[in-house]
C-alpha cells in the first residue's frame, strides 16, 4: 500500500471516541502563576543590615580625618586623543579645592599623551620627580626595595590613576619607587615647569600652591584621623598629655533614595478574571520583584550612595595578574577587618574558580538559604549580577563588613509609612479614572551607608575572559 492511499484510509476511519482538542473546551486547565526572568537572588538585599531611618535622613558621625586628592582622575577619548576633564586636576592633592576653571583648563590643555609599551620603566627610584603623571588606561605596578635589597611590589595602579604629585609642592622631590607598565599604557604627562610658568600669570594659583606648601603637617594615625595624645608605660610624675576626640564639622547625610511606578489594571479585569488567581495581586507581586531587582542594581551602581562608587580610593585594589587570583583575595581581605561577604558577578565567580583550580585548590561552600555558596577564607562570596561587566570583559568584585556594631556597611529604609506591604515598600491606591483603570502608586525608599571607609573595599578591574 502507498503511502497515500494509507492517509486516505485514516482519513474515512470513524472516529470512535471525543478528542483532546474538544475534551480541554470542559477541563479545567492547572496554570502556573506569572512567570519572571528578571528576579535574581538578590543576594546584597538579604544579607544587608537594615537600620530604619527617622526623617528620611542618615548622619554618619566620623572623627575629624585630613584627607585630601584621594580621588580618580577622569578624561575624554577623541579617537586615538586622550584629555584629561579640566576640574577633575582638582583631585591632585595640590591642586585640591582649587576652583578656577579657566587656569584649570590650561593646565589641562599643558598635559602631552605619551603611549607607553608594555614592560617600560617609566620613573626610577632616587630620580629627581619634576612631572605628574596621570594614568587614562592600562596597568602599571609600583615596585620599591625590600629590607634585603630585593624587589617587591608596592601596588598596581590602573585607569584614572595619577602619581608623581609631590613634584608640584616640592621642589626637592625624589621618586621614591620605581614605577614600571604591565600592559601598554596612556598617560598625560604633567611638567612641573609647565604649572610653574602658569601660576608666574595667575596670582589666584599662585597663592594656591603657596598656600598649600604652608600647611603645617596634622599629627593623625594611619587612618588618617586627628591623634589622640596618650602617655602609656611612664614612671614617676611626668605631665599627663591633655587631648580631646574631634569630630568632623560637617559629616556626610543620606537621603533616602526612592524608586517608584504607577501599576495600571482596568477594572473590569479585576472584577471578572480573578479566579483561580487574583489578577491585581499578581500584577504588584511582579511590579514589586521589578522593584527590588531596581533598588539592588541602585545600591550597586548609584553614584551618590551605590557601593562602587562610595569606596574610597586606598580601599581599591588592582589585581596584579589581571585575573582574580587567591592572592588578590587575600590582598582584598586583609585591608579590613571582619570581612563578613564578598560580592562579585557569576562570571567573575567563575574566573575565580578556575584560577583556584589551576593551584589545585577547592574552595569550601557554605549552606546559606538551602543554596551552596562558595567561601574563600571562611567570607561567603555571593552573585550579584548587578555589578557591571565591561565591554572589555572586565568587572569587579566587592567585600562588605556590614552592621552599625562592626562600623560596617548598613541599608537604609523607612519603616511604618502609609500602605506598607512590607518594610519600607507601600502599594497605595490612587483612584480609578474615567476610562475605569485601577491606578497603584508602588513605592520603595532605600539607600546605604558606610560608617567608616574601610568597610567597604574593591577589587577593580578583574578580568573575567583569560582562559589560560
Amino acid at each position: 500500500m502507498s503511502v497515500g492511499e494509507e492517509v486516505r484510509t485514516e482519513q474515512t476511519r470513524q472516529q470512535q471516541s471525543l478528542g483532546t482538542a474538544a475534551a480541554r473546551n470542559l477541563a479545567t486547565t492547572t496554570k502556573s502563576v506569572p512567570q519572571m526572568q528578571e528576579i535574581s537572588s538578590r543576594w546584597l538585599l538579604r544579607m544587608l543590615p537594615w537600620v530604619d531611618v527617622q526623617g528620611g535622613t542618615y548622619r554618619v558621625n566620623r572623627r575629624l580625618t585630613y584627607a585630601v586628592g584621594d580621588g580618580r582622575v577622569t578624561f575624554v577619548k577623541t579617537g586615538d586623543r586622550v584629555e584629561v576633564v579640566p576640574a577633575e586636576l582638582g583631585e591632585l592633592p595640590a591642586l585640591r579645592s582649587y576652583e578656577d576653571e579657566e587656569v584649570l583648563s590650561e593646565l589641562a590643555s599643558r598635559c602631552r599623551q605619551r603611549e607607553i609599551e608594555a614592560g617600560q620603566v617609566i620613573t626610577s627610584f632616587g630620580s629627581p620627580a619634576d612631572e605628574v603623571f596621570l594614568l587614562a588606561h592600562g596597568r602599571i605596578e609600583k615596585v620599591g626595595t625590600g629590607p634585603y635589597g630585593s624587589d617587591e611590589s608596592l601596588g598596581i595602579l590602573a585607569d584614572g590613576a595619577y602619581f608623581g604629585d609631590q613634584a608640584l609642592l616640592d621642589e626637592d622631590a625624589i621618586w621614591e619607587y620605581t614605577t614600571r607598565t604591565l600592559t601598554a599604557c596612556t598617560v598625560l604627562v604633567l611638567p612641573r615647569e609647565a604649572v610653574a610658568q602658569v601660576a608666574e600669570r595667575s596670582e589666584t594659583l599662585s597663592g594656591h600652591l603657596r598656600q598649600q606648601r604652608s600647611v603645617p603637617r596634622q599629627r593623625t594615625n594611619k587612618y588618617g584621623e586627628k591623634e589622640i595624645a596618650l602617655a602609656s608605660d611612664h614612671r614617676g610624675e611626668p605631665d599627663i598629655p591633655h587631648t580631646f576626640v574631634d569630630y568632623e564639622a560637617s559629616p556626610r547625610e543620606y537621603e533616602l533614595s526612592v524608586a517608584q511606578t504607577v501599576l495600571r489594571i482596568h477594572s473590569r479585569v479585576a472584577d471578572l478574571y480573578n479566579q483561580p488567581m487574583n489578577q491585581t495581586e499578581q500584577q504588584i507581586r511582579l511590579t514589586v520583584e521589578a522593584l527590588k531587582e531596581r533598588q539592588e542594581h541602585e545600591l550597586v551602581n548609584n553614584r551618590t550612595f551605590g557601593l562602587l562608587h562610595n569606596c574610597e580610593y586606598d580601599q581599591r585594589i588592582q589585581p596584579h595578574d589581571g585575573v582574580p587570583t587567591p592572592d588578590d583575595l587575600d590582598e582584598l581581605l586583609s585591608r579590613r577587618r571582619g570581612t563578613k561577604l564578598l560580592l562579585a558577578h557569576p562570571r567573575a565567580i567563575s574566573a575565580i574558580g578556575r584560577e583556584l583550580n589551576k593551584r589545585g585548590l577547592v574552595p569550601e561552600t557554605i549552606d546559606m538559604a538551602g543554596n551552596r555558596i562558595p567561601t574563600w577564607r571562611g567570607v561567603p562570596i555571593f552573585p550579584c549580577n548587578k555589578i557591571p561587566v565591561t565591554e572589555e570583559r572586565t568587572t569587579s568584585v566587592i567585600a562588605l563588613r556590614t552592621g552599625e556594631e562592626d562600623q560596617g556597611v548598613i541599608g537604609l529604609r523607612a519603616s511604618g509609612i502609609p500602605d506598607e506591604i512590607e518594610p519600607s515598600l507601600s502599594v497605595r491606591f490612587m483612584g480609578i479614572n474615567e476610562q475605569a483603570i485601577i491606578k497603584y502608586l508602588v513605592t520603595a525608599y532605600y539607600s546605604a551607608a558606610v560608617l567608616v571607609p574601610d568597610a567597604l573595599g574593591v577589587l577593580e578591574n578583574v578580568e573575567i575572559g583569560r582562559w589560560r
